[in-house]
């Protein structure tokens, strides 16, 4: 006797009464069923499937497993596309004269202590951890900042503890070009700096441009930002070039230290050669920091006639 029919029926009768839909998308589906519980429930029915044949009943009426993306930008700026043509100019012009131009933003914020992170990991007995994220309950608030250098394929994090400020921002560039970017760019007089618009390296915070400024005249370079227009920072080429890759290679790690988050993100490495170095800043940064009475009376920032909010230099004395 032929159970197929018999069993497709049970299938697409079970999925009936367990799925969901989407009321204002036709054709959007969920199923909060497994499997190995489609299996169970079948042979209940007298329809006995393994988990192979369920997949592939799934696969036939359309059913995959998804996870949700994060594709919909929630607004669109009038000048979006001219700042990403600018951007394209900029980085093409720096890169083809041998000149720095490097990415930078904060990373995710993680919570340093016996802490759950999500992801699996291999272990040789069963890792417990707290079952609450009670930040009280921890050691304090890691802050990774990263600088992505576009040309060399090489990611740097500098690691703090205390907060997020325009000020951090700065002294973690500041720490790359005297480890690393002046000895790869030994004749360099200017640096193309790519970043989003918000948080401490914000386009609207006469405080980040204070900082700035400060930050040219320390390492003696005419610095070049380029803003990437709201709601594209996922389009900053440090999202997808190093801090997923260091999120991959701290998936499931536990930071019960700052000496850990450092440990496992130096192991980051793709087969494109990606390379990535990690520090660790001890400075104390405060937050709610106002920028000098006479700043914009005396502030060197250069601002562009095109997309001015978007893209400025800051120049040092010395040129």
């Amino acid at each position: 006797m032929d159970h197929k029919p018999a069993l497709e029926e049970n299938f697409l009768g079970l999925l009936a009464e367990f799925t969901a839909g989407d009321p204002m998308r036709e054709g959007v589906l969920w199923t909060n069923l497994s499997r190995c519980e489609i299996s169970r429930r079948l042979a209940e029915m007298g329809t006995s499937a393994s988990r192979h044949t369920v997949r592939k009943l799934l696969k036939k009426h359309g059913l995959g497993q998804r996870k949700t993306r994060k594709k919909k930008t929630l607004g669109a700026h009038p000048d979006r596309d001219a700042q990403f043509q600018n951007i394209a100019r900029l980085k093409a012009a720096y890169m083809a004269k041998g000149e720095p131009v490097i990415s930078i933003d904060s990373k995710k914020k993680e919570l340093i202590g016996n802490f759950s992170r999500e992801g699996h990991t291999y272990t040789q007995t069963p890792v417990d951890a707290l079952d609450h994220d009670f930040p009280s309950a921890g050691e304090g608030k890691l802050i990774p900042h990263g600088i992505y250098d576009l040309a060399r394929n090489e990611g740097h994090m500098n690691l703090n503890t205390s907060h997020d400020t325009s000020e951090f921002c700065c002294d973690s560039i500041a720490h790359w070009w005297k480890q690393q970017g002046c000895q790869h760019y030994p004749k360099a007089r200017r640096l193309l700096l790519l970043c989003d618009g918000g948080g401490s390296n914000s386009a609207n915070r006469h405080v980040f441009k204070e900082a700035l400024q400060g930050l040219a005249e320390r390492l003696g370079l005419e610095i070049r930002v380029a803003h990437y227009p709201p709601y594209c920072s996922k389009y900053n080429p440090i999202e997808h070039r190093l801090f997923s890759h260091i999120t991959r290679a701290c998936q499931g790690v536990v930071f019960h230290s700052v000496a850990i988050a450092k440990q496992f993100m130096e192991k980051t490495k793709t087969c494109k050669g990606l390379k990535v170095t990690v520090d660790i800043l001890t400075g104390v940064y405060v937050t709610g920091k106002k920028c000098a009475e006479n700043f914009l009376e005396n502030m060197r920032i250069i601002f562009d006639d095109y997309l001015p909010r978007w893209n400025y230099r800051a120049v040092p004395q010395t040129i």
